[in-house]
């Protein structure tokens, strides 16, 4: 905690807008700034440039807190820009304040039965400007696709606490950037994402979930690729034995199917997966609903380094099957979480990502002790030609480089 920094934004924005950082924020930032206005929030970045002090946007800290090895001088809480802007279900489009965390924005859609089928873990906890700025997903990106296909329109405070919007309720982008790409997946290193404009889906009618039980490893991804190659499926999840969930037996692998649409076409897809899944067991309702929610948010156990691959899909089982993994396969997406328990986490770390590196993919780093803190990149390094790339837009969004600055690839 800054006291210093403290007062003086206290002085510049009053007590009511600055506070003293709070569990995992204290090891991002010295002082927490939330503004209540686009105006106050251009004030703040203004003051941060013409002083020489890094800022960086606040969500609940999950990734941040492994990503800074020490606290900047300023945290940016949009906690005060928390709600819906517009929401015209009818058109199926809503806007929403960066602040605003995705399941609040899910239950006011969830009113009128709609949703936003985005879905990473604890979305209680999951900011829309955090959704966006780390490209966060999670089983439904096997239907309906990552955070990128659903936004429609982005606002973000950047160089000279300038608002600028891209896509949706503006004629073009500027300067020929596609802002809504460039901003997903920035880590808030190019500006703060202060509004966001979503295009969102009708619920199903009916949602079930179909479980299936294996001992062995390549029986139980065998089963999932019949499934995903055969079937249109809502999600289809694949944990390990040691991963926790309320559905978890000891030593078997859960591949867990998920299937939506009306009566007819669940009755269908229930059907043809249990000529696949020996020895189904069918879930509906609000059993379905609570088997969901666990393996979007399941635990692997604790462990210093967990990291996320991606991959073709097919190129899953290849990379996953090392000693001393737990992981959480998204079968169909190509995407899993592993975690490292008992092993050496720099070697670990090294031997996931040449086998991703084989698979043309990559890996990076979800959480890290302490203890591998710079022995472990948090990011693949990229070729030199993308870094160029890369280094061009960090200069032209953020010449006076304030923004969340050494917490991207290439230590951008």
């Amino acid at each position: 905690m800054r006291t210093d920094l403290i007062a003086a934004f206290v002085k510049l924005f009053g007590s009511n807008s600055v506070r003293a950082p709070h569990d995992f924020e204290a090891g991002v930032a010295g002082v927490v700034v939330e503004p209540a206005s686009l105006d106050q929030l251009g004030e703040v970045i203004r003051k941060c440039e013409r002083d020489r002090m890094a800022l960086v946007p606040l969500g609940a800290c999950r990734t941040l807190r492994y990503l800074r090895c020490a606290p900047v001088e300023v945290g940016i809480s949009l906690s005060a820009m928390a709600q819906v802007i517009s929401y015209e279900p009818d058109d199926m489009t809503v806007v929403a304040g960066a602040g605003m965390t995705l399941g609040a924005l899910d239950a006011v859609l969830g009113a009128h039965g709609q949703h936003l089928p985005v879905d990473p873990p604890a979305p209680d906890r999951t900011r829309i400007g955090a959704l966006l700025a780390a490209a966060q997903s999670g089983p439904l990106r096997l239907s309906a696709g990552a955070v990128r296909d659903f936004l429609i329109g982005v606002q973000f405070a950047g160089h000279g606490g300038h608002s600028v919007r891209g896509g949706g309720r503006v004629v073009k982008n500027v300067a020929g950037y596609d802002l809504m790409k460039v901003m997903i997946g920035s880590f808030g290193t190019l500006g703060i994402i202060t509004e966001a404009t979503f295009k969102v889906r009708p619920l199903p009618e009916v949602h079930a979930a179909v479980l299936g039980y294996y001992t062995s490893f390549a029986d139980a991804f065998a089963a999932g690729f019949r499934l995903h190659d055969a079937l249109p499926l809502l999600y289809l999840e694949l944990t390990s034995p040691g991963a926790r969930t309320p559905m978890t037996r000891a030593g078997n692998y859960l591949l867990a199917a998920g299937v939506g649409g009306n009566r007819h076409d669940a009755d269908y897809l229930i059907g043809e997966i249990r000529k696949v899944i020996a020895d189904a067991t069918v879930l509906e309702g609000a059993d379905a609903t609570a088997l969901y929610r666990a393996v979007r948010d399941v635990e692997l156990p604790g462990a210093a380094l967990t990291m996320q691959l991606s991959v073709l899909p097919r190129e899953l089982p290849s990379c996953l099957d090392a000693a001393g993994l737990h992981f959480r396969a998204h079968v169909g997406s190509g995407v899993a979480q592993v975690a490292f328990d008992g092993v050496d986490g720099v070697s670990a770390a090294a031997a996931l990502r040449s086998a991703a590196a084989r698979a043309r993919g990559h890996a990076r780093v979800l959480s890290i002790g302490p203890e591998l803190r710079g022995a472990v990149p948090f990011f693949d390094q990229p070729p030199a030609g993308a870094m160029k790339l890369m280094r061009g837009l960090k200069t032209a969004f953020d010449p006076a480089g304030v923004f969340n600055p050494g917490c991207f690839v290439g230590g951008l």
